[in-house]
């Protein structure tokens, strides 16, 4: 399928790892040019030879997304460059796992600062370019997490659901210039931060127990590729999508499919398991008391939904 991307000048904000990365290869594989910053040098290195093996080029610069001028200063060059800017990706994000009576203010600030206000800066930033293109597009990746709250992930549930909101904001307000405006929701997927997210949880149980109470979250029963997620997020950039704005789109695995009683059951049992394990007012790690049922779905006592 043709998406109209050869020669689109394709921004992808804030570098999320292997979610970005393969945004960026499938942008150059439609042909798009594709610019791309993160505060991690090795991480673009990378980056720019994946593209450069698919036969793409990568605008790579190191720029750090909870600074203003930076961020200005790389869509000005981009668009200098390049002769504008035709789509946005907002791909910045930050894993910090913990429950409310744990996160400190520092903790709230700098999610905050990372996901939601470097969507803004990045989308401000890069808003008189895109005004001046005939296509223009801006694509937030998101969390499903903004619309299916867990309580291990407190700042990453409140701040996604705002970002979720601004979304759809700013596909109100730019409408009126042409620019589409779409969020896409990723689940649990493969990536390197989970290592780091078991880290930061005290390693109370195994990596392993981990993963596998990640999974259990998921329908599907397994986490996410970061490719599944990209290819949605390309054709959302192309031509094809020019009468899409406004709109949430889950790459999910099924997460939000599951009937609501379902989390309300489980999230009873938590409770009680929660106190008799860990005493009262404490949660116990997701993957000690996840128990899937096949193929992934579960349910509190692994019965079946009724009606």
């Amino acid at each position: 399928m043709e998406l109209g991307l050869n020669g689109k000048v394709v921004v992808v904000a804030g570098g999320s790892k292997e979610l970005a990365r393969a945004i960026a290869v499938e942008l150059a594989r439609e042909g798009a040019q594709v610019a791309i910053f993160s505060r991690d040098s090795a991480y673009l290195d990378q980056t720019a030879q994946e593209v450069g093996q698919n036969g793409g080029k990568l605008f790579a610069s190191l720029a750090d997304i909870t600074d203003e001028a930076q961020v200005i200063a790389f869509m000005n060059k981009v668009a200098s460059d390049f002769g504008g800017i035709d789509v946005l990706v907002n791909c910045a994000g930050r894993t910090n796992p913990d429950t409310f009576a744990n996160l400190s203010d520092e903790g709230w600030a700098a999610d905050f600062d990372v996901k939601l206000l470097g969507m803004v800066r990045c989308t401000r930033a890069a808003l008189p370019h895109l005004r001046r293109s005939r296509a223009a597009r801006v694509i937030n990746v998101n969390s499903v997490l903004g619309l299916r709250p867990q309580p291990e992930f407190t700042s990453s549930s409140a701040i996604r659901a705002a970002c979720i909101g601004l979304s759809r904001t700013l596909a109100l307000q730019f409408a009126a210039d042409n620019i589409l405006v779409n969020s896409v929701n990723v689940g649990f997927m493969e990536a390197q931060h989970w290592q780091k997210a078991w880290m930061r949880s005290g390693k109370q149980i195994t990596i392993e127990q981990f993963t596998e109470g990640l999974t259990a979250e998921v329908p599907l029963g397994r986490l996410g590729k970061p490719e599944e997620a990209a290819a949605l997020i390309v054709f959302l950039a192309g031509s094809r999508s020019s009468y899409i704005t406004g709109a949430s789109f889950d790459v999910s695995g099924g997460m939000l499919g599951l009937a609501a009683d379902q989390w309300l059951t489980n999230e009873v049992i938590y409770a009680n398991e929660d106190r008799e394990q860990h005493g009262a007012g404490q949660r116990a790690p997701a993957a000690l008391c996840d128990q899937p049922r096949s193929p992934g779905l579960r349910r509190g006592a692994d019965q079946p939904a009724s009606g």
